[in-house]
């Protein structure tokens, strides 16, 4: 009987969601109509009225004039707590003082030269000692740190396969474009426990398709198949050591160490793209935090402080292979001095220990708060976090992009909505992404944060507990 009450109550919960979902974004599309004459007027000159697909989400992107501190303000003059961070870069805030002055000061002496400026040599000391690998080099993205982790890894085994984790987004190269986000609608994904690869989109070569092998996370069996079926031809494996495209999935205990040990054991190598987690998760990113150093990690976002950037850490014997220009790994605007002069004060100035303290405080804040709500009012999941990385998971388990898809989308939805509409700007789409707490925010913005989704609650499920309980 408890069951029937239970789906009976899950049935009126979906359809009192998409009730709210319709109403939320009503009321946020009559509050965003500057951003959207804006959109309209974009098109004419630019590509879909947006500069990147990720900005295109529903019910239309929101515009920004003006950021500092932990807020934003659109271009209807909405103000917002930003905890979309622009998709994890944001982990200095906005016009943080130390990155102004940084930038202040670089640009009158100069902003581009094609050749290095001396503060290459602290920020990759820095890096060094953060990420324990011993040589760097700089581009302008994490899709181009990841694009020279997948060539480096090529190169030194003279093989053209690699490894990669389904759900998993590493950039738009066409190496890792291959079971980025794949649903069963229309194509043949394969079974749980092993993902068929399918390309993202029709951009995608199927050359490229067939030389990446999708693996289910947090699966180390599904890895030793791969490289037991195809010997010597693995040149290595590109993974999130946290997974962040789905939420926030941490990896089960001792996967990471048994990856790298299992790779090694057949002459390929591991790469850490940790583009959203570097710097984010711990000062040494889910290196330090799972105490297991790759082969070869991958930097972006963050390290600018609101600047394009990338980086790449390697072993001496990895790194070596780009110093005799075996491979070379170029770009007009690698070590971009003002790039290099923000990612400088990122890692003296702006990420201290008292920064990582005072972001722990805020995640427990929020997590604590909307996990005793979620007990209270009933409500399915749990919060996934780690460092300045959270996300509110609407399902009892999520292990790997298979869990997600059985995951209800209604209930991501509409706390996206109930948190932008309450002052909480998330990543666009409410689909997946996770929030990104900042230096600046306050115990005042993870209260906010809690205080919207209660409302969520309230409004889904006002009786439900009742019914459960009988």
């Amino acid at each position: 009987m408890r069951n029937t009450l239970t789906a009976q109550a899950e049935e009126r919960d979906l359809a009192q969601l998409d009730r709210l979902i319709a109403a939320h974004e009503k009321l946020l599309t009559d509050r965003m109509r500057c951003s959207l004459e804006l959109r309209e007027a974009a098109r004419a000159t630019l590509a879909g009225g947006v500069a990147s697909a990720w900005q295109d989400s529903q019910p239309g992107a929101i515009w920004i004039e003006h950021g500092e501190g932990g807020r934003v303000r659109d271009a209807d003059g909405t103000e917002y707590v930003d905890m979309h961070g622009g998709f994890g870069a944001g982990l200095a805030g906005h016009a943080h003082p130390a990155v102004v002055e940084a930038v202040e000061r670089r640009v009158h002496l100069g902003t581009h030269f094609g050749h290095p400026t001396e503060d290459l040599i602290p920020v990759s000391r820095l890096l060094r000692d953060r990420f324990r690998l011993p040589l760097w080099r700089f581009s302008n993205s994490g899709t181009e740190a990841t694009m020279d982790a997948v060539h480096l890894m090529r190169v030194a085994t003279g093989r053209k396969r690699i490894i990669k984790v389904e759900g998993a987004y590493h950039g738009h190269h066409d190496s890792v474009q291959v079971s980025t986000f794949p649903t069963p609608e229309g194509m043949d994904i394969g079974p749980d426990h092993r993902p068929r690869s399918v390309p993202h989109g029709p951009a995608i070569p199927g050359e490229f398709v067939g030389l990446t092998v999708a693996v289910p996370f947090g699966d180390i069996d599904a890895v030793r198949t791969v490289l037991e079926e195809s010997p010597d031809s693995v040149a290595g494996m590109i993974i999130e050591p946290v997974m962040l495209n789905i939420g926030v999935v941490v990896p089960p205990a001792s996967y990471l160490a048994e990856l790298a040990d299992l790779l090694h054991a057949h002459g390929a190598y591991l790469a850490y793209d940790e583009v959203k987690t570097g710097l984010a998760v711990a000062p040494g990113g889910a290196t330090e935090l799972f105490g297991v150093t790759p082969d070869i990690v991958c930097l972006a976002k963050a390290l600018g402080g609101g600047l394009p950037c990338g980086a790449i850490g390697g072993t001496a014997e990895l790194m070596e292979l780009i110093a005799d220009n075996t491979y070379q790994q170029v770009g007009t605007f690698n070590g971009n001095p003002l790039t290099m002069a923000v990612a400088r004060a990122m890692l003296t100035e702006v990420l201290t220990p008292e920064a990582y303290s005072r972001l722990e405080a805020l995640r427990v804040a929020i997590v604590t708060g909307v996990e005793e709500l979620m007990a209270r009012y009933g409500i399915p999941g749990h919060v996934a976090s780690v460092g300045a990385k959270g996300s509110v998971i609407f399902a009892d388990r999520l292990r790997d992009y298979r869990d997600f898809l059985r995951s209800p989308a209604p209930w991501r939805r509409a706390h996206w909505l109930y948190q932008v509409g309450g002052g909480i700007l998330l990543p666009s789409w409410g689909k997946s992404e996770q929030f990104t707490l900042s230096v600046q925010h306050t115990m005042e913005d993870a209260r906010l944060y809690v205080a919207n989704f209660e409302r969520l609650c309230r409004d889904v499920r006002p009786a439900r507990r009742t019914e459960v309980a009988s």
